[in-house]
């Protein structure tokens, strides 16, 4: 299978901190990656080294078949990216922006406004085509950020936190779109602050945590290998959680926790469950909830890591690069 994307011992340091330290991962071509991690694992850092945005001080890396310092050209001619802050004008209208993009990449005006409204009308801005950016609402300035990624008809695109900041309406209306150019055979690299985001999304997942990878597979394998089933227990009585949380406690024999007014425990054996039912019924807790599920990619994550997912690198979080279809 052909890799869009591929690293092999990526490092790169910033004065002393090492924020990567050997990265390798491949992403075939036409599927989204998953890049996840803590904050300050290196999330950011690599998508930037993959847009020719910063040089890696060592390792290798390839986009689109091209080495991403010594062929830094060739790679921005093939890429999107749609970095953490939007980039677009707001005193500008929508067209504007995407047509100013469009010019700086060499098309002639008529192909460029063309472009503009296609991709106004794709991402269901066509009726805000006109009005100052500033105007627009989260949604709506994110689907240009998008819009705007895709003005060079990049093969392969990189975002880096795209919904951070939406309401789950709007971030619904992104993954829709996200989904269509994935649909489409495009290459994606996605890192997110939101793991149900990359559970829909990714064909694949990769977690890096200290520069370093340390899981991947697809978001089922990960669920499987790591997290397996978790047992969920809500008693009838609020009074009585805690002496649940003790009772599970002492036959899971590892960590619980309590949510949303249920005990929350990992499943290493399939007699856990009898044995609990057995417990609370001697103890005469009376139970409302009793079920089996599998893991969530976000129990997954915080296993792997002992953290839960959170936005931005701090060693990266102050660069505020543009969202442009092929930088320059």
């Amino acid at each position: 299978m052909t890799h869009a994307i591929r690293a092999e011992g990526l490092t790169k340091r910033f004065k002393g901190t090492v924020a990567l330290k050997g990265i390798d991962l491949e992403v075939p071509q036409g599927t989204v990656l998953g890049l996840l991690g803590p904050n300050g694992a290196g999330k950011t850092t690599a998508v930037r080294i993959f847009a020719t945005l910063l040089l890696p001080d060592g390792g290798r890396a390839e986009v689109g078949g091209y080495e991403v310092v010594s062929q830094a050209r060739q790679v921005r001619s093939l890429i999107g990216l749609t970095g953490q802050f939007s980039a677009v004008d707001d005193n500008m209208t929508g067209t504007e922006n995407l047509v100013m993009i469009g010019r700086l990449l060499g098309m002639p005006r008529p192909e460029a406004r063309a472009r503009s409204a296609d991709l106004l009308r794709r991402f269901h801005l066509e009726d805000a085509a006109g009005r100052a950016v500033k105007t627009y609402s989260g949604g709506m300035r994110r689907r240009l950020d998008l819009a705007a990624s895709l003005v060079g008809r990049p093969r392969i695109l990189f975002l880096d936190e795209p919904t951070t900041g939406l309401d789950p309406h709007s971030r619904g209306e992104v993954w829709g779109m996200l989904r269509d150019l994935v649909s489409e055979g495009m290459t994606t690299l996605l890192t997110t602050q939101y793991l149900d985001e990359a559970d829909r999304l990714s064909d694949n997942i990769v977690v890096v945590d200290q520069g370093t990878v340390i899981a991947q597979g697809t978001p089922d394998e990960l669920k499987t290998q790591v997290g397996g089933q978790v047992l969920n227990v809500r008693p009838v009585a609020a009074a009585d959680l805690a002496r649940v949380r003790a009772l599970v406690a002492e036959e899971a024999g590892q960590q619980t926790a309590i949510e949303d007014h249920r005990v929350i425990a990992p499943v290493a054996s399939e007699t856990l469950m009898p044995r609990v039912v057995r417990r609370l019924d001697d103890a005469g807790i009376a139970v409302g909830e009793l079920t089996l599920r599998r893991s969530s990619l976000d129990e997954v994550f915080l296993a792997l890591t002992g953290h839960k997912a959170q936005a931005d690198d701090p060693a990266t979080s102050d660069d505020d690069y543009a969202s442009t279809g092929s930088p320059s």
